[in-house]
Order: C-alpha cells, then structure tokens, then sequence
C-alpha cells in the first residue's frame, strides 16, 4: 500500500508536472517535497488544494487499494475480457460485477487505466450508461503513461461503436479522426497499431463504397506486414482481398489470395483461416459460379465430416441451402435457411448482403413450391434489409430476384 506523499508523487509525475508548478502560489517547493518524501502532512485545506491542482478528487489520494490486488482483479478481468464473441456467455455480466467495487478509486496507473478500459466496454456491451465516461478516463490515463497501443484502441473502440450501429461514414472519420491524432502525437507508433489502422480502414472504406480507397489501404498493410515480417492481421486483410476479388469476377486473384491464406493457415495452425478458404470456394460456386452440384460436393466432403467453426456455422448453412436450391431441393434448402442465424457481432455491410440473400433464395424456393404469400413475404424482407447497404452483388441479386418475383405474381 502506498503512502498519501507517493501517491501525490506518482499522479504529479505521471501529469509531467513539477513540484514547483504544482506548489503553486499556496505552498513551497520545500513543503510539497516534505509532503511527498513522507515528513510532513498537508491540512485537509492543503490536501484539497494539491488534488484540485492534480485534477483528482481527494479521495483518489486519501484511498488507495493496493497494486497487488488491482494486478489479481486486472488478471481476472483480461481471462474474462478475452473469451472469443462467438463463445460468449455472461462474460461481461461478471467483469461489471468483479470491476465495479474498484471504480472509484482507479484513478492512475495502468491497471487502473486498464480496468477502466475493460469496465467501460463491458457497460457497453451490456447496454448499460455511462460506458462513454469511463472510456474517455481510461485513455486519459493511457495518453499521460504514453501507452500508445491502448490509446490507439480505446480511439479505434470508438469508431467501431458507430459502426456496429451501422453508421458507417461516422465510423470511418472517427478512425481517420483517431489515427491522425495518434501519428501526429507520437513519433513512433507499434506496427501492431499501424496494422489495426490499415486493416480497419480497408473495412470501413469498403463499407462505405469506397472500394477503390480501400484496395490501396489493403494492399499497403499487406506491404507494411512484409516488410515487417509480422503476420498479425494478415489473415483478414487476405480475407478481404479474397472477396474483392471474387466480387470483381477476378478468379485469379482469388486463388492467389486463397493461397496466401491456406499457407498462413498452416504456418501458424489458424484453422479459422483453412476454414475461410473452402468457404470462400463455396461462395464463388453457389453465388457467382451458380455451380450448385459441385459446391453441394464440397459441403458435403467438408462441410459435413468436420467440426464446423462456430463463426462460420451460419454461412455454413446459407450456402447449403443455396446449392440445396439450385438442385431443386426446395424443403431442404428451407430447412437449411431456418438455421441461419445473423450473429450480434456482424456489422459489416457485406456479410449482412450475404446474408439477406438468405430470404432471396427462400423467397425462390416458395414461389417454386407455389406459395406465393410467402414468397413476397420473404422478398420484401430481403429487400428492405439490404436497400441501405451499399451496392454489392448480393444487393444486385436481392433487387432482381425481387423484380422476377414480382413479375410472376403479377
């Protein structure tokens, strides 16, 4: 447990604020240095006096709970914290319980920082107030440590909030807005950092309809990570590679970026990336290709002998049901339509178009079992879920496929 002086030393030093600036018009030099080496105590007058100048409350100097027990709480909230979003259960519900005793008193330092950090996105999650506070605390203490990777997220935190609501253009000027302000305050940024940019700039631009901008952005994080020789991120920015290239009917590029993935796959033992690749050549079949009987041939070898990962079980039976479809198998592709399942965590304007495409193909399996209501049912659905997404080719396939419906119930 620290001491009333260290910890006014502690928060005086981590503000870059010297004893003579801190002393003020109200106390010597001599008296604060006193005050913190332990050989004199402030009045309550003083006591007040140096937290207003600190800009902490004076319980923050008066209380402190000891930095081996914030370091056992911080150890138990990052186990927590790091559970996977698919795999999710009450997660977040315990950190808002095993964090909030704490909160009044983290005011400084990184586990203080951190916890707050954890405890802000928690809230948010949850849906509950004051997330936005707290957050803006914790960057606050990570922009005096100079901690620039956590900065960094806590800014990038901020624009994926907006994203997630699916104001897209707000999300991309706030990540723009955010990483300017990191470059221009700090002479050296993480290649880790510089690597989040890059990978959610492409994201964002994309979502925006920016493609042109976003390609650039890509393809200078794909460079950025050679020359760096750092593959983190490098599996998302080949997966986004991926599908512009498929959307763009470029199947070379596409199999020299499915490549790339299947040899990050086995370099680092990422089955997630694997995975990706034969779902990629799915897609291509059942939505570009529109060759059902060899795409239901690889769900069948694949998709049906081996744990399908829990990211990837929705898509698993999206493009079941389409090739399901396409062989005329309208009850089972249904079926296979009924399981799909458009997790909490999907934002992104292309995987929603992917997935509105679901009630497309429903739409076309009920109009060929001759249930009309159910049809137009199923395709205005479609259509008011993708009209504001940005043009995409599921987009295009939802519009016409609704024009065809239309013009055979006409």
């Amino acid at each position: 447990m620290s001491t009333l002086g260290e910890r006014i030393r502690t928060i005086r030093k981590q503000q870059k604020i010297t004893l003579e600036a801190l002393a003020g018009d109200q106390l010597t030099k001599g008296m604060l240095s006193l005050i913190e080496n332990n050989k004199a105590n402030p009045s309550m007058d003083s006591l007040t006096y140096i937290a207003e100048r600190l800009g902490v409350e004076v319980a923050e100097l008066m209380e402190e709970v000891s930095l081996k027990e914030l370091r056992e709480v911080l150890k138990v909230a990052e186990k927590l914290f790091s559970v996977e979003f698919d795999e999710l259960t009450d997660e977040h519900e315990q950190i808002i319980v095993l964090i909030e005793p704490y909160i009044e008193k983290l005011s400084h330092g990184y586990e203080a920082a951190r916890l707050l950090d954890i405890y802000s996105r928690s809230l948010y999650y949850e849906k509950k107030d004051g997330w936005q506070e707290l957050l803006d605390k914790a960057g606050a203490i990570y922009d005096q440590m100079n901690i620039t990777p956590r900065l960094a997220a806590v800014g990038i935190f901020r624009a994926m909030v907006k994203f997630t609501a699916h104001d897209y253009d707000r999300a991309l000027k706030l990540l723009l807005r955010e990483r300017s302000d990191i470059e221009s305050r700090n002479a050296f940024i993480d290649p880790l950092t510089r690597l989040d940019f890059y990978y959610l700039e492409a994201v964002l631009q994309y979502a925006v309809g920016n493609a042109v901008e976003a390609i650039q952005v890509m393809n200078e994080g794909i460079e950025f990570s050679k020359e760096k020789q750092i593959f983190y991120r490098t599996d998302h920015l080949y997966r986004i590679a991926t599908f512009h290239a498929m959307m763009n009917n470029d199947a070379q590029s596409m199999e020299y970026y499915e490549r790339k993935l299947l040899l990050y796959g086995d370099f680092a033992d990422d089955q997630d990336a694997i995975f990706f690749t034969k779902f990629a050549s799915v897609h291509y079949l059942t939505s570009y290709k529109k060759d059902f009987e060899e795409a239901l041939a690889i769900i069948n070898a694949h998709f049906d002998k081996q744990v399908v990962p829990n990211a990837f079980l929705p898509y698993a039976h999206l493009e079941k049901g389409k090739a399901l479809y396409g062989i005329k198998k309208y009850e089972e592709a249904l079926s296979c339509f009924k399981e799909v399942k458009i997790a909490d965590y999907v934002h992104h304007p292309f995987d929603l178009s992917i997935f509105y495409e679901k009630d497309a193909y429903a739409a076309l399996c009920y109009l060929s079992l001759g249930d009309k209501k159910k049809a137009i049912t199923a395709i205005r659905k479609a259509v008011a879920n993708v009209d504001p997404m940005p043009y995409t080719p599921y987009k295009n396939f939802i519009m016409e496929t609704f024009v065809f419906i239309k013009e055979r119930l006409d």
